[in-house]
């Protein structure tokens, strides 16, 4: 008898194994029940679950990468018309927002020029008010000029001496002069000779010496009493004498009332 070779114990394949199927019901189809607990009952692979771990992770990733898209671009879903409306309203507005402030900008070079012009017109008025002031008297007056004094007898030194003299400073550029501290002299100061061999100036008796304080260029006015027939010469001619001395500052402090006017009136600016 021939006996039959034995196959090896590994080569016997294995048996196959059934798959497992939910129950079925009384017809032979599964319940939903049976179907359910099927599912949860399936084996899942390692491959399967790292896979089902990742896509979950990458969903979660998309889903927040489209929420904060939407938050950033709240423009994202609007209309074209919507857009094309928007920015025609911020144009409209930024068009009026230029238009304000070059009508402010305006408005403050405006401004600044009339108020420029008024301090310089207010400046020169007044700068022409105390000039003229200084003038006609009414206020007093400082700064560089001479001090002249005239030493003479009573009764030698008078008008016709004075009043040449008073001239010639004028002529020189004198702004102010004031006599013994007692009278301003401007150009409507009256002079004569009194009985008692003084003057009277303005109605102020004056008696010799007389002393007068002049502003204005020391050198020119100096010089202007030292021509010949001068000042100078005249009053040495009657017996007197006459010093003078340069100073960087004159005080002139008498000074007159305004004289009010008669016929005239100032205009009023329109």
């Amino acid at each position: 008898m021939t006996s039959r070779p034995q196959p090896h114990p590994e080569e016997h394949p294995p048996e196959a194994v059934a798959p497992v199927r939910p129950p079925t019901g009384a017809d032979g189809a599964p319940t939903g029940r049976e179907r359910l607990r099927h599912a949860f009952r399936w084996r899942w692979s390692r491959g399967q679950a790292v896979a089902a771990v990742l896509l979950g992770v990458l969903g979660f990733a998309a889903v927040a990468q489209v929420n904060a898209t939407d938050q950033d671009d709240v423009f994202q879903g609007a209309r074209q018309a919507d857009l094309i409306a928007l920015i025609n309203t911020l144009s409209l507005a930024t068009d009026r927002a230029e238009a304000e402030l070059t009508e402010l900008r305006a408005t403050r070079d405006s401004l600044r020029t009339d108020a420029e012009a008024t301090r310089t017109a207010l400046a020169v008025a007044r700068q022409q008010a105390e000039q003229l002031g200084i003038l006609s008297g009414t206020l007093p007056a400082v700064g560089p000029g001479i001090r002249i004094t005239v030493e003479a007898r009573p009764g030698t030194v008078g008008t016709d001496q004075l009043l040449n003299g008073l001239q010639e400073l004028r002529n020189a550029g004198a702004e102010a002069v004031e006599i013994n501290d007692a009278v301003r002299v401007v150009a409507q100061t009256g002079m004569s000779d009194d009985a008692e061999g003084g003057l009277v100036v303005d109605g102020v008796a004056l008696a010799p010496p007389y002393v007068l304080d002049v502003i204005g260029d020391p050198g020119t006015l100096e010089s202007a009493l030292g021509f010949d027939s001068g000042f100078t010469d005249e009053v040495e001619q009657v017996g007197g004498g006459v010093s003078v001395e340069q100073l960087d500052q004159v005080e002139v402090g008498t000074t007159r009332e305004p004289v009010p006017t008669e016929f005239s009136e100032p205009v009023d600016e329109e």
